[in-house]
């Protein structure tokens, strides 16, 4: 097993490095935004960090992406930026895509930092009509608390043009360890409203079992 998470994380700085030098410069599309939002909601919870402030650049063409995200409101680990790559297509109904992304927080320090490459997931995706699988595998977890190349994290969303419903489940070694519920309303490109509430907290009988997220993301242009 450690073998083949070693392989795919060899294919996924190959992916990185190709999405980077693939799509020449005049054919790239760029992007950019701010945000703003009352909580940092992952995955069904609450940070606990107050509001949080996001910002993030893209470069698209031909399929490939990369480029990265960050955000503030993580009340355990602090200030996050993420550096991502992928490649992403469809064919007629049928959706699909691949990405890598590293997660990374300096705000730990020393040892404890965890640094490009110390926490990454290779992230497959499949959709049919409004129906989308995705899928986050843990294939690098190096340092303190993000050290469980056994966590992976699933979603099945039913997507429409205003409101969208996502089931949520992480799992540690392929067992459940909670599950979440998400409906969200698209107010416009800029605005949108969600509420979450766990299905099952697994071990964690204090966490809140309800939010309501209200994000507001405004491109740079």
């Amino acid at each position: 097993m450690k073998k083949m998470k070693q392989t795919l994380i060899a294919g996924a700085v190959a992916l990185s490095a190709f999405a980077g030098f693939a799509v020449p410069a005049a054919h790239a599309d760029v992007a950019a935004s701010v945000g703003v939002s009352n909580m940092y909601y992952w995955r069904g919870y609450d940070l606990g960090g107050g509001a949080a402030l996001t910002a993030d650049v893209n470069v698209s063409g031909s399929g490939f992406f990369a480029g990265a995200w960050t955000s503030s409101g993580d009340e355990t680990l602090g200030t996050e930026y993420d550096l991502y790559a992928g490649y992403a297509g469809e064919a007629g109904i049928f959706k699909y895509g691949v990405s890598v992304v590293s997660y990374n927080y300096p705000e730990l320090g020393g040892e404890d930092k965890i640094a490009p490459g110390d926490y990454v997931e290779i992230i497959p995706m499949i959709g049919v009509g409004p129906v989308k699988f995705t899928y986050y595998d843990a294939v690098a977890a190096e340092v303190a608390p993000l050290n469980n190349e056994d966590y992976s994290y699933a979603t099945l969303e039913l997507i429409f043009d205003k409101v969208s419903f996502k089931y949520g489940q992480h799992m540690d070694d392929g067992d459940t360890t909670s599950s979440h519920l998400d409906a969200t309303y698209k107010y416009n490109d800029k605005l949108s409203f969600t509420v979450g509430t766990l299905i099952d907290d697994g071990d964690d009988p204090e966490a809140d079992d309800a939010a309501f997220v209200v994000n507001l993301s405004l491109p740079i242009e």
